[in-house]
């Protein structure tokens, strides 16, 4: 579950959202944000029906500072993590350093 990442719009079931890899490791996670409040609070509490049903403590909780901000408006916006350390790794062919 991608639970900030927008859906997709031609695709039921899917969200905007990609991840990056090279020599077969994850080096970059990017998506679109999901900026809609109402789907956004949806998506939240069906994570936490999950987090209940398996006692799961690694499933986020709901964050409603989050909510409360993207009520006053959120603008089409995405964003890329890149795993620095990873790439370090690739570029020195070492885990080493």
């Amino acid at each position: 579950m991608s639970p900030l990442a927008k859906a997709k719009q031609d695709q039921p079931g899917y969200v905007e959202r990609f991840e990056a890899f090279a020599a077969g490791m994850e080096i970059a996670n990017s998506y679109t944000e999901l900026n809609d409040p109402v789907v956004q609070r949806e998506r939240f509490e069906s994570q936490e029906k999950i987090r209940d049903i398996y006692e799961d403590e690694e499933v986020d909780r709901k964050d409603e500072d989050f909510l409360t901000s993207i009520e006053y408006g959120m603008p089409p916006t995405g964003g890329l993590g890149m795993g620095i350390d990873r790439l370090v790794m690739l570029l020195t062919r070492t885990i080493k350093h």
